[in-house]
């Protein structure tokens, strides 16, 4: 297992996890802070004029209907990080009880929960979705956390029960069974501790599927109806025509947001398992 000291040298060292990180905590900055500098709520409706461009009074420009972007995207940043923490966070906690008990126990009860992790997988997620959004007029924040935890553990569950398979035979997990350690805590003192970098990895994933399965399902018209997000914003920008009659103030702040976001993830996915890795891992 890597240490501190080198963790933290090989982790200041590796570009990728830096200017990764860097990009995660200013756009985080920017959700938690922005919010306290707008002058309007995402919904009111700020300019008589209608739609305006970006200027000392309106930072990005106003939509068709005169609403503040730049309210309206701190907010949204808000929500998109609400999702990935929450979404990602069930995701990866489902993955991590499922694949656990399934790699550790085995037999019978893995043979049940592998079948379980199939169905889970093949379920049709959209039409799913489409038929709960038809019974459902207001759908809230939590409601989209849920729905895309609830089904994005799958992959999760099956690598980490990989993993689990590799470790449960090990010296160290056969002392800990002769020791009279019960199971869970064997999960949880032995094995989860020396899976803990892919963990990390698992969850940033995670994070990062959350975000783009939430930008989609807003994108579509199938998100929140009593907030306000980033792939919100771009649904109305497309539904009042921002490209043809080039508002381009209203679509590309919250597109380049998700973008940069997510391939922020990605980069600090690659930066971390090459500090984890020591093959890979650059001197």
């Amino acid at each position: 297992m890597i240490k501190r000291s080198e963790l933290l040298y090989f982790t200041l060292r590796n570009k990728k996890l830096v200017i990764g990180s860097t990009i995660i905590l200013a756009f985080l900055l920017l959700a938690l802070i922005g919010p306290t500098f707008a002058r309007y709520q995402p919904m009111d409706y700020a300019s008589p004029l209608g739609a305006e461009p970006p200027s000392a009074k309106y930072w990005f420009g106003t939509t068709f209907f005169g609403q503040d972007v730049f309210s309206q995207f701190v907010h949204g940043l808000r929500a998109t990080f609400i999702v990935g923490l929450l979404g990602g966070g069930l995701g990866t906690l489902m993955g991590m009880l499922i694949g656990f008990t399934a790699g550790y126990r085995g037999g019978i009860l893995d043979e049940i929960l592998n079948a379980f992790t199939n169905i889970v997988l093949v379920i049709p997620t959209l039409a799913v979705l489409l038929i709960i959004a038809a019974y459902l007029q207001v759908r809230s924040l939590l409601m989209e956390c849920l729905f895309i935890g609830l089904t994005a553990w799958p992959w999760a569950a099956r690598a980490i029960r990989a993993q689990t398979f590799s470790l449960r035979s090990r010296d160290f997990v056969d002392l800990a069974r002769l020791s009279g350690m019960t199971s869970l805590k064997i999960i949880r003192d032995e094995i989860a501790p020396n899976m803990m970098s892919y963990l990390v990895l698992v969850f940033i994933l995670q994070f990062g599927g959350a975000i783009l399965t939430a930008a989609t399902l807003d994108f579509i018209g199938l998100g929140p109806t009593n907030t306000i997000s980033l792939g919100l914003m771009m649904q109305y920008a497309v539904l009042w025509g921002a490209l043809p009659l080039g508002m381009w103030w209203w679509f590309i702040p919250p597109g380049l947001a998700i973008t940069a976001i997510v391939g922020a993830l990605y980069s600090m996915n690659v930066g971390l398992d090459e500090i984890f890795n020591p093959k890979l891992r650059e001197m």
